[in-house]
């Protein structure tokens, strides 16, 4: 028997209210249950129950034990004085007030609706199972499947839009520093995500502002913070890079001390850092107010035109510095651009709205819901319980359904569990 399941029961008054006693025997209604608290303190605030003739207005504290009282020393924490009810799944021993008077208390586990422990104990069954509910998934309603990924999806951009929000304050509001910062890290992808990140903590953005108009510049600058022009290579590209990196270097103390080196192993070369890096500098030497821009935008084919850039000429033969390839222009592929979306540019635009007071999230909605799902292991193992992930908004609000409900077995809080329990 878990708390948070008593917490379930008394919240949504999952008993019989028909004659309650408490164990003292004494007639109890409840008029009211009170206000969850998810914080320090008594379980719920504000209750109101008549107990005998006595009307009480107070707190209540729920435990799988009565003598969980005393173990959690609450006989000693005057934030449990008022305290009007104890309810627990089995009552072991007597709980006392200050002035002695014993604490009333009501015992649930005759009271619980028998479906309702046998859903619960089903949920939590042990066994070899990859979620809680895997063997209803498929069974709950597409209306209730939808709302609820729907608030988890906008969880998952508030979880997001925190790291954005340290980001902003040490930026003195910059939202185009923020802007660069999640790109680099996000052109990384999960590989070299720690090592352009890592980069674009290296370079200050005004300096970025500086030389984003030379496009050879913003190379330089990019390839030699990453530590990818530190060797001895005769092509009059390269030495032309190396060349303008060291008077870049000089010219604005640059130091790429920290900058964790990036990984071409088991990468497609598309992915290679050398091809990413020059797309990004293209797309900043483009689009010298890129924030404003993506502010301004509002519909996933302006967004594909807006991010539509390719390399240097350099690369359209090379993946790497020293070898020639086939030629082939780089372009930003469409699903390139469909995670830069759904991992910088929508987290920005809800933390902008955010900040602004901006409360419609409409367009948020229409974009997720118009960009193709994410292609995980998580994914694919919720779409095999019951084909739901059908756009992005599905597949980042189920990605925030298991690392934050299913793993840590919270489905007491998740409207899939409640359903479960409410059969």
């Amino acid at each position: 028997m878990q708390e948070d399941f008593l917490h379930y029961i008394w919240k949504h008054k999952k008993i019989d209210f028909g004659e309650l006693k408490t164990t003292n025997n004494e007639d109890l209604i409840i008029n009211s249950v009170g206000t969850y608290n998810t914080n320090s303190g008594p379980d719920f605030f504000n209750s109101k129950i008549k107990i005998g003739n006595q009307l009480w207005a107070g707190n209540v504290e729920i435990h799988v034990k009565s003598s969980d009282w005393f173990l959690h020393n609450h006989e000693t924490d005057m934030n449990y004085d008022n305290v009007i009810l104890h309810v627990v799944w089995e009552e072991d021993t007597e709980v006392f007030r200050k002035d002695n008077t014993v604490l009333p208390t009501l015992e649930l586990n005759s009271l619980v609706k028998p479906n309702t422990l046998e859903n619960y104990r089903n949920l939590f069954s042990k066994g070899n199972k990859w979620i809680n509910c895997e063997n209803d998934f498929n069974s709950i309603s597409p209306f209730l499947m939808n709302n609820w990924l729907e608030r988890l999806y906008f969880e998952r951009l508030e979880r997001k839009s925190g790291a954005m929000d340290t980001m902003l304050k040490s930026s003195k509001n910059n939202w185009e520093a923020v802007l660069f910062k999640m790109l680099l890290k996000n052109f990384g992808l999960k590989v070299n995500g720690n090592a352009f990140g890592s980069l674009g903590n290296s370079i200050d953005f005004s300096i970025v502002r500086k030389v984003q108009s030379n496009h050879l510049s913003l190379e330089a600058l990019l390839f030699g913070q990453m530590g990818l022009l530190e060797n001895s290579i005769e092509n009059a590209y390269y030495m032309e890079l190396s060349k303008e990196y060291k008077f870049l270097k000089q010219k604005f103390g640059l130091d790429n001390t920290n900058v964790i080196p990036a990984q071409f192993f088991r990468l497609r070369p598309l992915n290679f850092p050398t091809i990413r890096l020059s797309q990004l500098a293209c797309l900043y030497n483009k689009h010298q107010n890129l924030f404003s821009k993506i502010i301004e935008t509002s519909t996933i084919e302006d967004f594909y035109d807006l991010l539509n850039v390719g390399t240097s000429n350099f690369w359209n033969t090379h993946y790497t510095f020293q070898k020639e390839s086939k030629a082939r222009v780089k372009m930003l592929s469409k699903s390139f651009i469909d995670l830069l979306l759904i991992n910088t540019v929508l987290p920005l635009k809800f933390s902008y709205n955010k900040q602004n007071g901006i409360s419609d999230d409409s367009i948020l909605i229409d974009m997720a819901n118009a960009i193709k799902p994410e292609k995980n292991n998580v994914i694919s193992a919720f779409n095999r319980l019951k084909d739901v992930a059908n756009t992005s908004l599905h597949s980042q609000a189920l990605i925030q359904l298991k690392s934050e409900y299913c793993n840590k077995h919270r489905c007491l809080q998740c409207a899939i569990g409640n359903s479960i329990l409410n059969k």
